[in-house]
């Protein structure tokens, strides 16, 4: 009954959809690069829970640890109507471990999730509009992948929004992708556009965005996640961690 219920909450045109996930460290070099790592790590957990599938579009290692940032497509039926309760600014307080004198730190990260879309609607993208560079990719991949400018980053110049996918092998495959993950970012943005008209209307003008802080997770002095949004505080803060989010986001659909 409670998963038909959530369901039944998930009555949007895209929450059926499969989900493109993005992280993004903030400000604060390998603190908030290891912290984007630890939350990649959620989502993949969570979705593995779920038997969903993932697929890393783009991941870019951090210098010293962490990640710069990642990308990743999960599969699964209304992996998007779950998702969309985490996209926000996450940020963690902890004692540091790559600060000698042990002391207390607070580091961000932004999440942004996004629909993927299908090839029935459509999302116009000029030629035009589109900056396209190569370059090699990083990491582990083989002689191939580091040999060759196969990665690829398109910069939409209408919007300044910038994707980039460089797992596959070919730089045709790589842009096909990321003009799939642009033409996603664009339809999200329409959607948010809409939404903040929608607030306006009705008086409210607090609405998600990407400067907004959605949930704290407190390891020092004391331990627990608490969502900003819905008030829902969890005191078990190494199973959040682990992947273990679904309360937040029931608790997010019900107050939607």
């Amino acid at each position: 009954m409670e998963d038909f219920e959530i369901q039944s909450l998930l009555s949007e045109e895209m929450d059926k959809n499969n989900a493109i996930l993005t992280i993004h460290p903030g400000a604060g070099g390998t603190e908030s690069q290891d912290w984007a790592q630890m939350l990649l790590r959620m989502y993949l957990r969570w979705s593995e829970k779920h038997q969903f599938l993932t697929k890393i579009i783009e991941h870019q290692i951090g210098d010293e640890a962490g990640i710069k940032s990642a990308t990743i497509l999960i599969s699964g039926a209304y992996a998007y109507g779950y998702l969309k309760s985490e996209a926000g600014v996450h940020r963690l307080v902890r004692i540091s471990p790559f600060d000698s004198n042990k002391r207390r730190h607070t580091s961000f990260a932004a999440v942004l999730v996004c629909p993927e879309i299908e090839d029935t609607i459509n999302v116009e993208i000029k030629d035009e509009d589109l900056k396209m560079d190569t370059f090699r990719a990083s990491g582990a991949g083989g002689q191939h992948v580091n040999k060759t400018s196969s990665a690829v980053r398109l910069t939409h110049l209408p919007t300044g929004i910038t994707v980039s996918c460089q797992n596959e092998r070919s730089q045709h495959k790589n842009r096909s992708i990321a003009v799939k993950v642009l033409k996603a970012r664009l339809y999200n943005l329409k959607m948010m556009e809409k939404e903040r008209k929608l607030e306006d209307f009705i008086g409210d003008k607090k609405g998600i965005t990407w400067g907004s802080q959605i949930r704290s997770y407190i390891l020092q002095p004391y331990r627990v996640v608490k969502d900003h949004r819905t008030g829902l505080d969890i005191s078990n803060v190494d199973a959040v961690l682990d992947g273990d989010i679904d309360s937040f986001i029931k608790a997010f659909l019900h107050k939607k």
